[in-house]
């Protein structure tokens, strides 16, 4: 396989893939493109590349560097931004599920505490029920916050090294 159709292949099954980790097609393909570039990349360049509009590319950019994802680089004599994305790639799976768990996990369970804090009679069947699966909720919410921040703060080789072990 040549090189354009290989990163042709990437940047299009990356934009699907991010598609399932709760981004866009467009910001996951730019972020591909990013990935893959060995230098930094204007918004133009971007644009021409994935055939994008300029709105697009501008708010899908904006977007992956608001996640932490893509930073802007200043390149002397330019008068244009241009943008790299992080390379390595435990850095991006760990970023990506921390704007998850900040987008996602912690508002579910504030949520849940404001729920759990419903008045009326405990002994009402209603009310227990209610209570009761909402309690549940929160448990496993706070069991995966706790396994989801062990994650972000883990080094990669401890663990890949503890992931495998459980494999054996």
């Amino acid at each position: 396989m040549k090189l354009a159709e290989a990163k042709q292949q990437f940047i299009s099954s990356w934009g699907a893939f991010g598609t399932h980790w709760g981004i866009n097609r467009t910001m996951a393909q730019i972020h591909a493109l990013l990935l893959i570039s060995p230098d930094p990349l204007s918004q133009d360049d971007i644009m021409e590349e994935l055939s994008v509009s300029r709105g697009n590319a501008n708010m899908n950019i904006r977007e992956l560097v608001d996640w932490g994802l893509v930073d802007r680089v200043i390149i002397p004599g330019e008068r244009k931004e241009f943008f790299v994305a992080e390379k390595d790639i435990w850095k991006v799976a760990t970023q990506i599920v921390h704007e998850r768990k900040k987008r996602e996990l912690n508002p579910m369970l504030k949520l849940m505490d404001n729920l759990s804090e419903v008045e009326g009679d405990k002994k009402d069947k209603h009310i227990k029920q209610f209570t009761e699966t909402i309690d549940g909720i929160k448990r496993f919410g706070h069991s995966a916050d706790k396994m989801l921040d062990t994650l972000v703060k883990a080094d990669e080789n401890w663990f890949i090294g503890n992931l495998m072990k459980l494999f054996k």
